[in-house]
């Protein structure tokens, strides 16, 4: 088997390096203030298993690109280069690379959840069910 040349966590690592990292709390400070749009890049099914934070816009990572690019026929208004978009999926990883690519697409005003939505579920915050 061919040796890959660099591991999954290799390009969470270097996305995480040149990314916005926000904690639990700033994400909750930033949303409360009505500053930025959570957007959440899990499957359907985990926010049906496990909830979703209130409020959030459910955009799966294989569409992202998609629905960030305005001139795509998928693009969805909540994807505005110019609004504070914050992403965060489970754990931190996907979200990472996530804010990354859109990072190379040209938006600037964009964060993610470092510890995920498990970080903000375990920390108590407001969780909502589908």
């Amino acid at each position: 088997m061919a040796e890959l040349k660099q591991k999954a966590s290799d390009l969470v690592a270097e996305a995480k390096g040149r990314i916005e990292n926000l904690s639990v709390d700033q994400v909750a400070d930033e949303l409360a203030a009505g500053d930025a749009v959570a957007i959440d890049i899990r499957e359907a099914e985990e926010r049906l298993e496990r909830g979703a934070i209130p409020g959030s816009v459910h955009a799966p990572r294989g569409m992202l690109e998609f629905y960030a690019d305005p001139a795509s026929r998928y693009h969805r208004p909540e994807f505005d280069p110019d609004r504070r978009l914050i992403l965060h999926c489970a754990a931190g990883g996907r979200s990472a690379l996530a804010t990354a690519v859109l990072q190379d697409m040209g938006y600037t005003n964009i964060a993610h959840l470092e510890s995920g939505f498990e970080g903000w579920s375990k920390a108590g915050r407001p969780v909502e069910r589908e």
